[in-house]
């Protein structure tokens, strides 16, 4: 016995405000009693014991040290702009507002 009937779906389809055919009923009614049961399925799974993973493989990055290095001061980024103000780029306006 189907877990979600067609009027659940319409009456998730008239909370949503959308306008489905009766095919589309139909349809949506059955795909989502085949994700119950294949969630239902995957609950049966003896996972005790197993502990939980973001993913499937041993997955490592590769990070170089943090070193902090001389970077440019504000004067020194800005002296060649061709427009500054309050030490910042002035750039031109693009959407219009």
């Amino acid at each position: 016995m189907p877990e979600i009937s067609r009027d659940k779906v319409a009456h998730l389809a008239k909370l949503a405000r959308l306008a489905l055919s009766d095919e589309e009923l139909d349809q949506f009614a059955e795909q989502i009693d085949g994700i119950i049961a294949n969630v239902s399925a995957v609950q049966q799974v003896a996972a005790e014991g197993v502990e939980p993973m973001s993913h499937p493989h041993d997955i490592r990055t590769s990070m170089r040290e943090d070193v902090v290095v001389k970077t440019l001061t504000a004067e020194q980024a800005l002296d060649q702009a061709p427009n500054v103000e309050d030490q910042r780029f002035v750039v031109p306006q693009i959407l219009g507002e």
